[in-house]
């Protein structure tokens, strides 16, 4: 059996017993990603084994399928630099689709050195991530100490370009094993320095999974892990008079009354409606019969409409 260490087009960089070596990729329809154990005949990959979990994306606009990130995956760390505003619809999109691989997330905030209120940013993040940690760091300075006791096992770096991944990712293994760069002064990006997944095995013996920064993450998730992300504002929705209550002003809506009194934001509420489209949009995409149900509905409202006229 082989650890999977990188993946490019008809090839594999696998780590086995004996060192590392670069072999022939599974048979066709089969996918494979970073972190995941295949079985090796020879010079081959020929099976893949059972994962444990899996990180993936739904379909973009770079890709038509759903796209695998990382396999057997302990924490997802979701990175965010605070050199520019930490953006609440990214940091929802990313804890639902960590929630969903079935590892645990950790959010990380870089560069805390550039950050007049840390204190302030944590408290505002914390309560956008409800159940996952919030760490702060910086790497430069090799102020790591709040993230170690989540560095073990099998780990996954997400985040923008531009986030500090890279610089993690060398200071945790104590040498420079990724390109870093500079970040644009406009909008605070980074090039992509990181251009595909790769992965890492540091000293004590966890491993890293490096990835190239997400410009779209098209949430591919069900709906525990949008619930998990979101509980606040579900555990709101849940007290609304009718179960199918659409919270644009139907009576007896208890996220209205939320909203009135100041319980609840409308930005969250935004990022909620918002993240449960996308998820539900990726679902239809994946599912013939979920098409079919939702196509049925709009005929049936093109009739009723037409009759009506």
């Amino acid at each position: 059996m082989a650890l999977v260490c990188r993946v490019d087009r008809g090839a594999y960089d696998v780590l086995t017993e004996d060192g590392p070596r670069r072999v022939r990729a599974l048979p066709r329809g089969v996918v494979a990603t970073v972190g995941d154990r295949v079985v090796l005949d020879d010079d081959r990959a020929v099976a893949l084994e059972p994962r444990t979990s899996l990180l993936a994306r739904g379909a973009s606009s770079g890709h038509a399928v759903a796209q695998p990130l990382a396999a057997n995956v302990d924490v997802v760390l979701l990175c965010f630099g605070l050199h520019v505003p930490v953006p609440s619809r990214r940091l929802a999109e990313l804890l639902v689709i960590a929630w969903d691989s079935g590892a645990r997330p950790v959010v990380v905030l870089t560069k805390t050195d550039l950050c007049a209120d840390l204190e302030l940013v944590r408290d505002e993040v914390a309560a956008q991530a409800p159940g996952a940690p919030v760490v702060a760091v910086s790497a430069t300075r090799s102020e790591l100490h709040e993230l170690t006791p989540h560095v073990r096992g099998t780990l996954v770096l997400l985040g923008a370009s531009g986030a500090g991944k890279s610089t993690l990712l060398n200071a945790l293994a104590g040498e420079d094993v990724m390109l870093t760069g500079a970040v644009r002064a406009t909008d605070g990006e980074g090039r992509h320095t990181t251009t595909h997944r790769e992965l890492f095995v540091l000293p004590s013996g966890a491993v890293v999974i490096d990835t190239p920064g997400l410009r779209e993450v098209a949430v591919r998730a069900g709906s525990l892990a949008v619930e998990q992300t979101f509980g606040d504002v579900t555990a709101v929705a849940e007290l609304c008079r009718f179960a199918d209550c659409g919270h644009g002003g139907e009576p007896g809506c208890a996220v209205a009354a939320a909203l009135a009194d100041g319980s609840l934001t409308q930005s969250r509420l935004a990022d909620w409606q918002h993240v449960a489209r996308e998820a539900a949009y990726q679902a239809r995409r994946s599912d013939v019969r979920l098409r079919q149900e939702e196509r049925a509905v709009w005929k049936r409202r093109t009739r009723e409409r037409r009759q009506r006229l």
